[in-house]
């Protein structure tokens, strides 16, 4: 049964909270941008996802890190996904990202039915939010007319939050780009999918401090002793491991209750919770009793459409590649 069926109603709430969001952070987007120049955009970037899923579905998680790698590096102007030497995409933090070739598959059809009219970005845009659906959160109207950039280099990519940031250095990202700490909570939950390699959390098993065990005192210790397992201190670095534990392939709020139970696996991710500023938003995900409740999906998709206006180009600005690794 497809459980997404129960859920019309909040559905229909996100759908006003999106759009008045996009009439706040549009920036010259806009729902239905390509009404009448590609109508059937939506419907080929969304067939594509699903069909890159049903063979791999750590494409959804890979897609949405993507968005989020582009958006924070000179906006969302798909310079991610350009190809070369010293761009962004063989910078160390995307060297892992996967599901490009889930957008140059959607380019492709589109170029083909549209030739020349739909970005880069938007497909980047649209492919994230399909991805969340697929792995059964709740979609959002996403707002397009973005245009694609054309400088991509590795040295901007300092400016991606990083996992052994504070939490303030994660604010002060964040902040820069118009995103506030509730923003950054709930686009941080969106770790509920995916993985992480080992080698970019064992020092918080072995090597976090100098003396004693030299394990990260935040980390619980039950769990600790499982990561150790799976992670082992002279093990191999590259073997991937859930960042939502018991809830990896679903989107969902899971999450933000393992940051409450110390299984946190990111030492970023699970400073939220050790940090009163931000742990207050992942209670109210929680929905911790005396506190206002948040529905995290439903915040998801708000603070996703923030995102991908950051920095947009539109207009007369930026360009629409033919190819979406090239610079046309």
């Amino acid at each position: 049964m497809d459980t997404r069926c129960c859920h019309q109603p909040i559905v229909f709430s996100l759908l006003l909270l999106a759009m008045f969001s996009t009439l706040v952070y549009g920036q010259g987007t806009r729902v239905g941008f390509y009404l009448t120049t590609c109508p059937r955009v939506e419907t080929i970037v969304k067939a594509t996802v699903q069909s890159h899923f049903r063979s791999d579905p750590t494409v959804a998680p890979g897609l949405l890190r993507m968005h989020f790698h582009d958006c924070f590096v000179n906006g969302c102007d798909a310079s991610i996904l350009i190809d070369g030497s010293n761009t962004e995409k063989t910078a160390p933090p995307n060297l892992l990202l996967r599901g490009y070739d889930v957008i140059n598959d959607a380019k492709s059809q589109l170029e083909a039915a549209c030739p020349g009219v739909v970005s880069c970005a938007d497909i980047l845009a649209l492919a994230a939010r399909d991805s969340v659906v697929l792995t059964l959160g709740l979609s959002w109207p996403v707002p397009t007319g973005r245009r694609d950039g054309r400088v991509s280099l590795a040295s901007d990519t300092v400016n991606l939050p990083g996992f052994t940031d504070s939490v303030d250095v994660q604010k002060q990202k964040f902040s820069a780009l118009g995103l506030n700490t509730q923003d950054l909570v709930t686009l941080v939950g969106g770790h509920t999918i995916g993985t992480s390699a080992c080698q970019f959390f064992r020092y918080r098993l072995y090597n976090f401090t100098t003396t004693g065990n030299g394990l990260d005192s935040s980390i619980d210790p039950a769990f600790a002793s499982q990561l150790q397992t799976l992670c082992p201190q002279n093990g191999d670095g590259s073997r991937r491991v859930a960042l939502d534990t018991g809830s990896a392939n679903r989107f969902d709020s899971n999450f933000f209750s393992n940051l409450r139970g110390g299984r946190g696996i990111l030492e970023s991710d699970q400073k939220l919770w050790t940090d009163p500023s931000t742990r207050n938003f992942v209670q109210r995900f929680l929905g911790i009793r005396g506190l206002a409740g948040l529905t995290f999906n439903v915040e998801f998709g708000r603070s996703m459409v923030k995102m991908s206006n950051i920095g947009v180009k539109t207009g007369t600005n930026g360009e629409i590649r033919r190819v979406c690794s090239a610079i046309n």
